[in-house]
This record gives structure tokens, sequence and C-alpha cells, in this order.
């Protein structure tokens, strides 16, 4: 083995930290990888230089010792490993080929699948939050086997292909590729005599009652999430989780703005112009709110804390209430009898009364005129 310096052969200087050494060697490793160029006695040296290099820079004690005492084969063999160049190599290039740990199907990544499902809820149980029942179908464990997929009587073996482990290791030179165990298909475990009722799946579809909490102030589209209660994941391994999406029903009187309520008001003209107290439903019961005189029409009146809720504090939206005023119809001789009377004296004193009238009909002969 060449005595070159060791940061020569990876192209990186002593300041260099541990990302910047590891990039250097996936680089070179793949460039002279004897694989790439078989037969060439060249590509092999200079990849066993290569990988001898990495070793030792990468190893916060040799590289301690190595920039200490150099080229002196004793000085690390107080830190040898019992680990192969496929260990060194399988740590830089684990993105691409994974590992034995990350990649054993029986971790806390291989979980149950998730299951979605949609819950209707009117906008009064959005202001004040509510318990809704809901019955799922899902998968759960087999009744018979207790979930681990065999007859009754009967166990499961550890698969002795892969040693329970899931997968398998093939080394092609110096690459060491992963597998899928054959035999067991990554379960780790031998089923000799399936349960009857899963066939070895562990899991069978159950209809499963919930009760769920609804806050007040969620929103249209919102999911709440109830952790482990989603499909059966499988033997040993953990469930998946169960989301409830919220869909709101749309309301007779009110529409949802955030937090804010609104809705539109009808009322006569009489209190319109005289003023007048009137009912606003809310929940359960009624506002009482004074309407103050000579209001116009599209007028909007804002009412403090009476909208929705907020999830996260304890405030309250507003409720914004427009006023509509509506004509009347179906009118006996003596109402109309007063509106005429009404109207004559209106005609008398339309700049008073009528201001916005006698404005608008001032800019409409002003305009006609402009056109003469």
């Amino acid at each position: 083995m060449s005595n070159k310096n060791y940061y020569d052969i990876l192209g990186v200087s002593k300041q260099s930290n541990k990302e910047e050494i590891k990039k250097a060697y996936k680089r070179l490793a793949i460039k002279y990888h004897p694989d790439r160029n078989k037969g060439d006695k060249f590509f092999e040296e200079k990849f066993k230089e290569i990988q001898k290099a990495y070793e030792i820079l990468s190893d916060d004690k040799k590289k301690s010792m190595y920039d200490q005492y150099g080229h002196t084969e004793e000085t690390y063999s107080d830190f040898s490993s019992d680990n192969d160049f496929s260990d060194i190599f399988g740590d830089v290039f684990g993105d691409i080929f994974g590992s034995k740990k990350s990649n054993s199907k029986y971790n806390d990544k291989n979980i149950g699948s998730d299951v979605l499902c949609e819950i209707n809820i009117t906008l009064e149980e959005v202001m004040k939050g509510v318990y809704k029942k809901i019955k799922i179908n899902l998968l759960q464990k087999c009744s018979i086997c207790n979930g681990n997929g065999c007859k009754p009587g009967t166990n499961r073996k550890i698969c002795n292909t892969c040693n329970g482990n899931g997968n398998i290791y093939i080394k092609q030179g110096f690459f060491t590729i992963q597998q899928t165990c054959p035999d067991c298909s990554g379960s780790c475990y031998i089923i000799n005599d399936v349960c009857y009722i899963c066939r070895g799946s562990g899991s069978e579809k159950r209809y499963k009652n919930f009760s769920v909490k609804i806050p007040c102030g969620i929103n249209n589209g919102d999911r709440i999430r109830i952790i482990g209660k989603g499909n059966y994941g499988g033997y040993k391994l953990k469930n998946g989780d169960l989301y409830i999406k919220v869909k709101i029903k749309k309301h007779s009187i009110f529409k949802r703005f955030n937090n804010d309520l609104y809705c539109k008001i009808p009322i006569n003209f009489s209190i319109a112009a005289l003023g007048g107290d009137i009912e606003i439903p809310y929940l359960n019961k009624k506002i009482i709110f004074k309407i103050p005189s000579e209001t116009q029409t599209g007028k909007i009146f804002r009412i403090k804390n009476k909208g929705i809720k907020y999830l996260k504090n304890n405030k309250y939206g507003d409720l914004l209430c427009k006023v509509v005023i509506e004509t009347p119809i179906n009118l006996n001789k003596f109402q109309k009898k007063l509106l005429y009377d009404l109207g004559v004296t209106l005609k008398k004193f339309k700049k008073k009364n009528n201001p916005k009238f006698e404005n608008f009909f001032n800019n409409v002969k002003k305009f006609f005129n402009s056109l003469i």
C-alpha cells in the first residue's frame, strides 16, 4: 500500500470536516470502483488506496493519530475494527442501498394504513362543540388468531433464510445488495398453518364505533387525528391513524367568514325611519338589537363577541348584521291611504327628507344639460 498522504488521496485538507471527507470519498469511490473497470489492476489498487484513506480520516481517533504520527501501521492497531469494507461503503452509500437497521421491514415506520372518513356537522354544533358517534369498517386484529395469522394451537416461526431480519444481503464484488427475503416476503416469520379466518394476514374487516369530540370553532375541511385507531398494522406492528374530516352544513341564516358570522336582516321602512328594537336569532336564544332612526338599507351593524370561538384561545369573532329595508306588499286601503299622505308630505320636503334622492336627480340634470 502506498504511503501517499491520505488527505492528498481524497483531495481534502486537514481542516475538512467529516461531511466534506465523505463527499470526496463517495465521488472517488464511484470513479475508481473495480466493477466499473473490470480487469484493470490500477483501478483496483487505486480503489484500495481511497478506501484506506477514508477509513483513517473518517474515524476521529485514527485521524488524530495519523495527524500526529503519519504512516505507522502500529499506530492504528489499538483502534482496529471488525468492520469490513462493506460496512464502510454501506455507511457512505446508505442512501442508495439502505442499511440493515433502517431498512428492516419491522421498524417504527412500518405501521398500518391510515383511514379517512367524513363527518357532517351543523353551524350550531361548531359554535358549541359536540360529541359525534361514528361507525367505521376497519381492518382489525383477527378475532380467531389474535393477529398472528396462525391456526389456533400453532405458532409462527422465525424465518431461517433471513434469521428474522426480513431482508437478505448479497455480496457482489465490493457491493452489498439488500433484497427482501424471498421465503418470508419480508415478514421475518414463516407460518406453516394459517388461520382459516384471516388466511395468515392477521386481520379482518369489522365495524367499530367511535365517539369523537368536535371542538367548538373548528373549520370546514379540518381533520381530527386519532392516533392508533386506523387499520391494523400486523403482527407486532403499530396500527395506522384515523382521520376525521369535518364538513359544515350550509346554514339557512348565517354565513361564516373566518370566525365572524354574517346575516341579512329585513326590516320595514317604519323601523328604518323611526328606529326600534328587532330580534336576531342566535343559537338557541335571541338577541334584542336596537336599530337607530334614519337607518339606510345596506347598513352593517357589528355585534361584538357573538361570532364563533377561536380554536386556540378564548376569543370570539363578531356577528355582522346587514339591514335590508323591505317594501311592504298586500296593503289594505287604510295602509295605502297613509302611505299616499306620507308621499305627499315627502314631496314638499325633498331636500330635507330625501337628500340622497334629491342629490341623485340634480346630478342627472347636470349630466343631460352638459350634453346640450
